[in-house]
């Protein structure tokens, strides 16, 4: 009896740790599975992260008019707790929508900035686009939570689907 007690009380514990709430579609020509975490916002934009079996794409979408970025545009990554900062650049295509890319080879190993955002709370991130002008987004408590969780949880979801 203070077996099945004890199962009971834990049951929600280890039901949580494994819940992951990622959207996962197939692509119908090259059947190709893709898995995306969905929008989190937060205060000057939003993000989500994409998989599929190349690649995971970390999508910053940043707010206000006359956002350019391109390959030479920069981001400074600020983690909680730490006064150094992270800098990489653009990974995606010039557009002036204010999207900038984060791209990683989807692969058996992690790369060092895509772990520190899995481990790491982000602080804030300042980017800085073809104009010199710096976009700022501020991550909330919350926002970092659900980012780390998410991000966790897709990468370790995406490396099944490599080939």
């Amino acid at each position: 009896m203070k077996m099945m007690l004890a199962i009971l009380f834990l049951f929600p514990l280890i039901s949580g740790a494994q819940e992951c709430k990622l959207t996962r579609e197939t692509d119908p020509f090259t059947k190709e599975t893709k898995l995306s975490t969905g929008f989190i916002f937060f205060d000057g934009g939003s993000v989500t992260i994409d998989a599929d079996s190349k690649e995971i794409d970390v999508l910053f979408s940043i707010d206000g008019a006359d956002k350019c970025y391109d390959n030479n545009s920069m981001a400074a990554i600020f983690f909680e707790g730490v006064k150094t900062k992270l800098s990489s650049r653009n990974g995606g295509t010039m557009n002036c929508e204010g999207l900038f890319h984060f791209v990683f080879k989807n692969s058996a190993t992690t790369p060092t900035l895509l772990q520190k955002i899995m481990t790491q709370k982000i602080n804030h991130i300042v980017f800085t686009g073809n104009n010199k002008k710096e976009s700022t987004i501020n991550i909330g408590p919350a926002e970092q939570e659900a980012l780390v969780a998410l991000a966790t949880c897709l990468v370790n979801e995406a490396k099944t689907l490599v080939k």
